[in-house]
């Protein structure tokens, strides 16, 4: 990126009326932020946005004229009105170019911020760049930390994602199915009767709280919060103190969120992690998040607490590296989009690997190929290549293939509360080796287990296979897979954690193995998101994953019932699943 870009960002996807000036020369980000408090419940979009009307032209005069007092040229410019729709003839402020969050957020408000944008990128007669609000997230962490590749959480008030970067894409590896981590928090505190934001509110109350009893559902790499939510107003309602309750949110919610970033960092075989979001403001999410990764021997970082929340901040920065990459947009094309997804978003102001570097099968555009190498995550455990013991999200795998054994312990996590941990490990440890054996007896290949230990949570397991899936991917496997889960729900239960790693491969057989996060149900929405764990894998470690995709609901239609496949294209066609269409 040019060391003399200078750009202007402009924020306002919900709460926070923000503009920025990013240098990149110096790396300075100066930010002015004038956030909407409502006065009591959640936001509200019709005052968000009339929040915005009134605070965008405030802000951002501010920051225009930092911008000039700093720039080389004249500091006498007169101002620029902001809501002026052409030229105003007047001499051109000291930015390259004016970014703004194109979404996701409320509609009312991004119409707000995109106007003005299109006002000022004709007025100050520079060009507009539109930011991908989730994406400017991640990339603000990328860019403190000097990550080279990293698995990102974004933790925020409507949205939570586990992505990494391949292909010329952020690829969405897993994220909720239901509400954002800071909405659902929300929820809570408004039942309780506390004002919007309720986050700080839980955060306060925990610190003398005890843990109680709530549900916890982690679902491959994807998460849920709405039943959580529901157990904690019961609780409330019958009496339990709020300090309990918040301090056991807290423990659960952040918990669920660091066991899937661990399996993504397992999955991708990365070793950084960034933070982004308004959550993560929570030191307990962050101490969580940290305490993971070392004892995991990967990087964590998450960035200074101003650019964790809504800012402007992010969106400048972002802004220089896309105008850096000529990623601008035309006038006529900078509608805003209140559902835009990261997954969305060609990646161009990032290089591109060799061991992507496919012309037919790229998911970016061009300019993504023409740019230099750029470090991606390179999926894969070493399983296979000689390594004795595999380091798993949950266990140490010690493997013996001379003696045709595998031995798996779960290990406790000291990131989550002791009580919690010990009846995960108890609990995903017997449900492994029930459901490996039911598997194996419906006709599924499975390895034989020989041992059992609940309460070390241990299992020894027959040696199976050569590799794992993702070492081996070809659509004939993946069709394979395909076959097993419907055979496994055609028995009513789930595999619960079908991804490329727990598949092993031997020639042309596959066996499903770690069936730890699997359960008994007669559910078609339970059967389609077992099936969507596995299609999401492969979007996540796959080159080219559209063929495999098609491969894997082609074994699934052989045996299967059909109202899955048919439920599995309704959850595809919800917001947060849709897939890459511009």
């Amino acid at each position: 990126m040019t060391n003399s870009i200078r750009i202007l960002g402009i924020e306002g996807t919900a709460w926070a009326a923000s503009a920025a000036l990013f240098d990149a020369e110096t790396d300075d980000v100066v930010i002015e932020t004038d956030a909407y408090q409502p006065d009591s419940g959640g936001i509200h979009p019709r005052e968000a946005s009339e929040h915005m009307h009134d605070a965008i032209p405030e802000v951002v005069g501010r920051v225009l004229e930092h911008a000039r007092e700093t720039h080389d040229g004249s500091a006498s410019e007169p101002p620029v009105d902001v809501d002026e729709r052409s030229s105003s003839g007047q001499q051109a402020a000291p930015v390259d170019a004016v970014a703004f969050s194109r979404g996701p957020g409320l509609g009312p408000c991004l119409r707000v911020v995109g106007t003005a944008a299109r006002a000022l990128s004709q007025a100050l007669e520079v060009p507009l760049v539109g930011v991908n609000h989730m994406v400017a997230h991640l990339e603000i962490g990328r860019h403190t930390s000097g990550f080279d590749s990293p698995v990102c959480l974004n933790a925020s008030g409507a949205n939570a994602h586990l992505l990494a970067y391949r292909n010329g894409r952020y690829r969405v590896l897993g994220e909720t199915m239901d509400t954002g981590v800071g909405n659902s928090i929300d929820k809570f505190t408004r039942h309780v009767g506390w004002s919007h934001p309720g986050g700080p509110k839980v955060e306060e109350a925990a610190k003398d709280g005890e843990y109680v009893d709530l549900p916890y559902v982690v679902k491959g790499m994807d998460f849920s919060f709405s039943g959580i939510m529901s157990a904690a107003k019961q609780r409330y309602d019958d009496g339990v103190p709020v300090e309990d309750v918040c301090y056991s949110l807290q423990e659960n919610i952040f918990g669920m969120l660091t066991e899937v970033s661990e399996r993504a960092l397992s999955l991708t075989g990365s070793d950084e992690l960034v933070l982004g979001g308004g959550v993560g403001h929570n030191a307990r999410l962050r101490e969580m998040l940290a305490e993971m990764c070392a004892q995991r021997g990967a990087d964590f970082h998450a960035p200074e607490p101003r650019f964790l929340g809504d800012n402007a901040g992010m969106i400048a920065v972002l802004g220089a590296k896309m105008y850096a990459a000529g990623d601008t947009l035309a006038l006529e094309d900078s509608r805003v989009d209140p559902n835009f997804r990261p997954d969305q978003v060609p990646v161009t102001w990032r290089g591109r690997s060799e061991r992507s570097e496919d012309p037919g099968n790229a998911s970016g555009d061009t300019r993504n190929r023409e740019r230099g190498d750029e470090p991606e995550l390179a999926a894969g455990r070493g399983a296979g290549s000689g390594n004795s013991q595999v380091r798993g999200a949950e266990a140490l795998v010690d493997l013996a293939p001379e003696a045709g054994r595998v031995t798996k312990r779960r290990r406790a996590k000291t990131y989550r509360h002791p009580a919690l941990d010990e009846r995960l490990r108890k609990e995903r440890t017997t449900l492994e080796a029930r459901l490996t054996s039911l598997a194996r007896r419906e006709g599924v290949p499975t390895p034989v287990l020989s041992n059992i230990d609940p309460h070390e949570a241990k299992l020894e397991f027959e040696y199976v296979g050569e590799r794992d899936l993702q070492a081996a991917l070809s659509p004939d496997r993946v069709r394979d897979v395909g076959r097993h889960l419907a055979r496994l729900h055609q028995a009513g239960f789930v595999h619960g954690d079908p991804t490329t790693r727990n598949v092993r491969v031997d020639g042309d057989r596959t066996y499903l193995i770690d069936f730890g996060l699997g359960y008994h149900t007669d559910h078609v929405e339970d059967y389609a998101m077992d099936l969507h764990v596995f299609d999401q894998s492969l979007v996540g470690t796959a080159a080219d994953p559209e063929p495999l995709r098609e491969a894997a609901r082609e074994g699934y239609r052989e045996v299967g019932d059909r109202r899955v496949l048919e439920r599995l294209h309704e959850v595809e066609g919800r917001g947060r699943y849709q897939s890459d269409t511009e």
